[in-house]
């Protein structure tokens, strides 16, 4: 587990880099159409407050965890609610709501296997995490690629 979580935090740790970046670069697209990095992050702070909430507290022997919710609405609602927040302040929410996040899912017993939304595939706390992990991984692609891009612009 404790390589999961430092993963985990791998992200945190490139956030705070973002503090040194110009506002315009993280409110940009970071691809035709796409998101931003503050929509990237914003994205990736509601799915953390969603499972600070619903799931991680959840999460003991033979549980049956609620079904993730649909991803669209989702997205829709997590940005809708961040509406008027700076990228710098939705930084801030997001670094200390992962560390609570982290916090309180390492306090799960790593023995403990419960379900999802009545499906019978049983998750650990770290199979469950490595979820998330990769989440962040494919977002992380993305505005890599796009900052190296950027600053071959400027």
């Amino acid at each position: 587990m404790k390589k999961t979580i430092k993963q985990y935090k791998e992200l945190m740790d490139q956030c705070k880099t973002y503090r040194s970046l110009d506002e315009k670069v993280l409110t940009s697209s970071v691809t035709k159409g796409g998101w931003s990095i503050r929509e990237i992050i914003g994205h990736i702070y509601g799915w953390d407050q969603y499972n600070l909430k619903h799931m991680v507290p959840h999460m003991s022997h033979g549980a049956d965890l609620p079904a993730f919710p649909n991803h669209d609405d989702q997205n829709v609602i997590v940005l809708n609610g961040l509406k008027g927040k700076t990228v710098f302040e939705i930084i801030d929410l997001f670094l200390d709501n992962r560390k609570e996040l982290i916090q309180m899912i390492s306090s799960v017993n790593p023995e403990d296997r419960f379900t999802i939304g009545g499906k019978k595939r049983a998750f650990t706390a770290e199979s469950f995490l490595k979820i998330f992990v990769k989440h962040d991984a494919h977002h992380e692609k993305q505005i890599n690629q796009y900052l190296a891009k950027s600053q071959q612009i400027t």
